[in-house]
């Protein structure tokens, strides 16, 4: 395995929120020794960054690699050759833009990590939960009204399956933890791109929830929920849901529940505003388009008041088909209502918490696994270093330049 030099370099710390200027070095995929004029070994690849910023490489907590439209009911009907097809371009894309791991949300399986894994497709580290579990009628079931049939086969390319009573739900939840599942995915309420539920209602029953929750927790994993209001958050809390995603019309009242379970927020803000003007162009029915103004507006409002809580928040992005190129965007929002340092941490520290990788990812501890990404200027100072991704000059992951 290569031995990598980085030369000169700012080096962020994303836990204090300081830089020491020096070099980096890189052995067998960690981080071994920092420091002013390191000594570099024989076989050592050396870049010299001229005091370009490093920082840890980035996390995005919420994706989905398998969306390459916005018309997720279609996807049911692809080749899962296809799919893959079109994930393994959407993978390399995030590595390109400094994404180093990411967590998808569903849709992604073994089949996508194991290839990711083994370098038979490029992209970024991959924690993935399979199929997200739905009631019918929920966020997950993307059959129209007049549909009656649904194909939940595990090889079909869709985002959701059908899971509706406590049994039904505990082995739905056993047979992605069987495949590999790092996380559960849950549809705890309604959602946009999804074609007949309301935003506002709430979806399975908390014995449901509890089961999926019960099962999680006996084989070590945890569930994140889809949730949008404050009574289909405050629900997914009480179950004991760890991670929230989305989350746009909460309030007050839930910022204590995250406290007291210890649970995760993860906004997806960028998506909404990427739905709102391209969304049709990359397929969004236009009935899931028109759902979009419902939680537009609010994103910015609800990050505010986690973030003045307390609540701990990773980034997410929930970027569909070609709107993924909007991916550092979230950087550019989030920084609207937090300090750079803080939407920093969210994409480093906070998210490697939530994945259960603290000290692994997302820091530049030695020992740490070498991901790293270097960009020009200080996203300390100007967020546009990272929401811009042509200002990123290299990624490194594993040890490896990429």
């Amino acid at each position: 395995m290569t031995t990598l030099l980085l030369r000169s370099g700012a080096l962020l710390d994303v836990e204090t929120g300081e830089y020491a200027e020096g070099d980096l070095l890189c052995a067998d995929g960690r981080i071994v020794e920092t420091g002013p004029g390191l000594k570099a070994p024989d076989d050592a690849r050396i870049v010299d960054l001229g005091g370009a910023t490093v920082l840890p490489g980035l996390i995005d907590a919420h994706v989905h690699v398998t969306a390459a439209t916005a018309d997720l009911g279609a996807l049911t009907t692809w080749s899962p050759a296809y799919a893959a097809a079109h994930s393994a371009r959407i993978m390399s894309g995030m590595l390109d833009r400094g994404f180093t791991t990411v967590r998808d949300a569903s849709g992604a399986d073994f089949g996508l990590a194991d290839a990711q894994a083994e370098g038979l497709i490029r992209g970024p580290r991959l924690a993935f939960c399979g199929k997200a579990l739905s009631q019918t009628g929920g966020h997950g079931d993307s059959r129209p009204r007049g549909t009656r049939v649904h194909d939940g086969h595990q090889c079909c390319a869709g985002l959701g399956r059908i899971a509706d009573g406590v049994d039904a739900v505990r082995a739905a939840a056993r047979d992605e933890l069987r495949k590999g599942a790092h996380h559960i995915k849950v549809m705890a309420g309604g959602g946009v791109a999804s074609p007949t539920d309301r935003i506002d209602s709430t979806q399975y029953s908390m014995d449901e929830l509890h089961a999926v929750v019960q099962e999680a927790e006996a084989a070590n994993r945890y569930v994140a929920a889809h949730a949008y209001t404050a009574r289909s958050v405050s629900r997914s809390l009480r179950a004991g849901i760890r991670s929230i995603e989305h989350g746009n019309l909460i309030d007050e009242s839930n910022v204590a529940e995250f406290l007291e379970h210890d649970a995760f927020l993860v906004p997806t803000l960028v998506t909404y505003w990427a739905l709102k003007t391209e969304g049709r162009e990359f397929g969004l029915p236009e009935d899931s388009w028109r759902k979009v103004d419902e939680v537009l507006g609010a994103g910015l409002a609800a990050l505010e008041t986690a973030h003045r809580g307390g609540v701990k928040i990773a980034y997410g992005t929930d970027l569909l088909g070609g709107m993924h190129r909007h991916q550092n965007e979230e950087f550019r929002i989030r920084s609207e209502v937090q300090r750079p340092l803080d939407v920093i941490r969210s994409a480093t520290s906070t998210a490697a918490e939530l994945l259960g990788m603290s000290g692994e990812i997302g820091t530049l501890r030695h020992g740490a696994r070498a991901d790293l990404v270097v960009c020009d200027g200080d996203p300390l100072a100007d967020i546009a270093a990272l929401a811009e991704p042509e200002r990123i000059r290299h990624v490194v992951q594993g040890g490896e330049l990429v």
